[in-house]
């Protein structure tokens, strides 16, 4: 990562302040060229949500389409090959993505400048992938993707990792974590009893082996409050 470490300092950032550090990435030596902040942190971490945030404040600055968003979710297997594979009941699990799918494309934006780059996304609703729900255009200086695994130190991580000027970890109280992801199952359909089995039973496994990989960010961020998404749809 071309960046100075920060690692072990933990800042409490409000919105305008987390912008401000974005934008500052497209200042300076190297500014001309394609810049790629990653995002990592468990589920339920707020990643997501402060992706859309910085997008946000980045095209309201620097003008439409100066920042996309690169979910790592997008690459989520479909649930056709998670039952292909026998991994439906570990869906978010580091096998349950196309990690490999998700590097070529990070490694595509980062050297094709000449044309309109889709992305993919997961839908909820759907509980599925969907395909080219953003696009990075050749105009595009600031390409913001975030997931629970880009600080992993298991193969094919790393890679993806190298191709990022920062990686911040995006880091929430367990508590706060746990009570948005009840509700995010909640919502998608599950009751009380199966929310809570599917945490205990799959998010909390995944984010206790994503933060084994805390220490190989550039920076540590607890996020201050975040304006709401105007979709409602506010993961985090």
């Amino acid at each position: 990562m071309n960046a100075d470490r920060s690692t072990g300092i933990v800042t409490d950032l409000d919105a305008d302040s987390l912008a401000a550090l974005a934008l500052g990435l497209l200042r300076g030596p190297g500014s001309n060229a394609r810049t790629i902040l990653g995002l990592a942190g468990p589920p339920g971490a707020g990643k997501s949500t402060l992706a859309r945030h910085l997008v946000a404040e980045v095209d309201r600055q620097e003008g439409p389409g100066s920042a996309a968003h690169l979910p790592l979710d997008g690459f989520h297997l479909s649930a056709a090959q998670l039952d292909r594979l026998g991994l439906g009941h570990r869906k978010g699990a580091p096998g349950t993505f196309d990690a490999h799918g998700y590097i070529a494309l990070l490694r595509r934006v980062a050297t094709d400048r000449f044309q309109d780059i889709y992305v993919p996304d997961f839908d909820r609703g759907l509980d599925e992938p969907v395909a080219a729900r953003h696009v990075v255009h050749p105009h595009t200086r600031l390409v913001i993707t975030e997931g629970n695994y880009l600080a992993a130190a298991d193969h094919p991580w790393p890679e993806a990792r190298n191709l990022l000027r920062e990686l911040w970890y995006v880091e929430t109280d367990d508590d706060v974590r746990e009570a948005r992801l009840l509700d995010r199952h909640r919502t998608g359909g599950r009751d009380e009893a199966a929310a809570r089995h599917w945490v205990t039973g799959n998010d909390h496994p995944n984010g206790e082996y994503v933060k084994a990989g805390r220490a190989a960010c550039t920076r540590i961020v607890r996020v201050g409050r975040l304006p709401s998404h105007p979709n409602g749809r506010s993961v985090l």
